[in-house]
């Protein structure tokens, strides 16, 4: 049954980010050049609903599916991992017109060709997988 209930919640997240045109490459090609408010709305609007949402998390200690407590660690803080990977992330997201969320939207929607950004990405999280432990963090 959560099955179910995860795939609805899915498929409803692709609609939304298709319709909303999130997943669109001239949105974020307009976003990288400044051109529009369109993507930083959404990001924005995003970033606001995970804050609250951590928040209430935090005050009412709401549970899991399963009932179980939620284990929220802080984050290390450090600049130039968050730097250097936030760098990495934009490039690629710039190189690709997509990053992960909307990548699996739009091979939904029919878009063939993004299957080779996903298997870049898919490629690219195994070599970080085997070398996580040689990098420094």
């Amino acid at each position: 049954m959560k099955t179910v209930f995860y795939l609805v919640v899915g498929t409803f997240f692709g609609i939304l980010m298709y319709k909303s045109e999130a997943a669109s490459w001239f949105r974020i090609y307009e976003m990288f050049e400044f051109g529009s408010f369109h993507m930083y709305g959404i990001i924005g609007s995003a970033l606001i609903l995970g804050i609250l949402g951590i928040q209430l998390i935090k005050r009412f200690d709401i549970k899991t599916l399963k009932g179980q407590d939620m284990h929220l660690k802080p984050k290390n803080k450090s600049f130039y991992r968050y730097a250097i990977g936030g760098t990495l992330f934009g490039l690629g997201w710039a190189l690709a017109g997509a990053c992960p969320g909307p990548m699996y939207v739009l091979a939904g929607a029919g878009y063939v060709s993004i299957l080779i950004v996903i298997f870049g990405a898919l490629l690219g999280t195994f070599i970080y997988g085997l070398l996580r432990n040689k990098l420094p963090h």
